[in-house]
């Protein structure tokens, strides 16, 4: 069901502090830069700033998923609790959470855009959600 690792968003409520302290050690400008969220591509994958997420959480690891809607269902059936409904971000792009049972958030993404870098895992990026 997991698709493999996609975004790691951090708490940044200082967006303009983050996205200086960011850009700096990745040595690249942000692809997408809004007051709400900026973004890095890093090796393919997804670091995101959000000045809106909690700090004492920390940073939230999403996981590819090819529909988050019965990922999240699984994921509660399985005894976990919902922490963030499921919403579109944009782009067709739809996220929600759970809090597994010790306490621990987990990020689940499917995104009909991402696409594997070069090397990676065969037969996986295929499909929505990839």
């Amino acid at each position: 069901m997991l698709l493999g690792l996609r975004t790691v968003i951090h708490p940044a409520p200082d967006l303009g502090a983050a996205k200086a302290w960011w850009s700096s050690v990745l040595g690249v400008e942000p692809y997408f830069d809004e007051p709400f969220y900026v973004g890095f591509n890093v090796g393919g994958y997804e670091l995101g700033l959000d000045p809106n997420a909690d700090p004492a959480v920390g940073p939230v690891s999403y996981w590819g998923v090819r529909d988050v809607a019965v990922a999240v269902e699984r994921f509660v059936a399985a005894g976990a609790v919902v922490r963030e409904q499921v919403q579109e971000v944009g782009g067709g792009i739809r996220v929600g959470t759970v809090l597994e049972p010790s306490g621990a958030v987990v990020g689940l993404i499917e995104n009909p855009h991402f696409v594997l870098p070069e090397g990676g895992p065969a037969g996986v990026g295929e499909g929505p959600g990839r």
